[in-house]
């Protein structure tokens, strides 16, 4: 029960913490909606797009959900760093609580911060034409928090062993922006050059957008059962290795 107390206590901090700037709220949701607004009408009428009707821009809206995730998820590892540097995480670590509860507390709370985009992104689906019933937005909501409990588990390892938010975004940026162009969030996956394919299937996040696109305009490439495991073995791998990382390096630092 301790345990469990401690891992709500550091899941309510954090998402109190994010409920609490609004304006990152906003500008995380007014990004994507550009994107598929801009970008998807824009290059929408410069190709001819007909596997999936109503065209180019419902096709990338699953693909936009799961950049929104990812940049979330990975990018709220940064609070590991933001609590070090301030001293809190001592006080955490002082606590009669171990250490893979607190990175089960820790992803618990991004993954809600991604959650609260991609539930608002959902909501907003009649925007770019997209019919939205209970059964789809609750099975989205599933694959969310798929998608972001391993994803979460990426952005803490990174945080583990980084000690400054300027080394922590560089090495972000060459981790984000490969695995969102390789996820097929833009452009089919079937038909790329062999190289090109084996990438894209080595991209957790592919999976993550399949499934959406399964489940939202019912057009997927694999299985939605395989995409499912591959995200939940994902998210259990990634989630240890943070906890392994992150238990090593606060022990050197005590």
């Amino acid at each position: 029960m301790a345990e469990l107390e401690g891992i709500y206590t550091i899941w309510l901090r954090e998402t109190k913490r994010y409920i609490r700037y609004r304006s990152r709220i906003i500008t995380s949701v007014v990004s994507p909606m550009l994107w598929l607004i801009i970008f998807g009408t824009g290059l929408g009428a410069a190709i001819r797009f007909g596997d999936i009707e109503g065209g180019y821009q419902i096709f990338i809206y699953p693909g936009i959900i799961g950049q929104t995730i990812l940049f979330t998820s990975i990018f709220s590892g940064v609070s590991v760093i933001i609590d070090r540097q301030y001293g809190f995480l001592k006080e955490i670590l002082v606590a009669p609580l171990s250490r893979p509860s607190i990175v089960l507390g820790k992803s618990l709370g991004i993954s809600t911060h991604a959650l609260i985009q991609g539930v608002i992104l959902l909501i907003l689906s009649f925007v770019v034409g997209v019919s939205m019933t209970p059964m789809i937005f609750l099975a989205s909501v599933f694959i969310i928090v798929l998608i972001s409990s391993g994803l979460a588990g990426v952005g803490l390892t990174i945080a583990s062993f980084t000690d400054s938010m300027e080394g922590f975004n560089l090495i972000m940026s060459f981790i984000v922006l490969p695995m969102f162009l390789l996820s097929g969030a833009l452009f089919p996956i079937t038909g790329l050059p062999t190289w090109l394919q084996a990438a894209v299937y080595v991209n957790p996040l592919t999976y993550g957008v399949d499934a959406l696109r399964y489940i939202i305009l019912g057009e997927a490439v694999l299985p939605l059962g395989i995409n499912i495991l591959v995200l939940i073995i994902f998210a259990i791998i990634t989630i240890s290795v943070s906890a392994i990382l992150f238990s090593k390096k606060e022990q050197s630092l005590m």
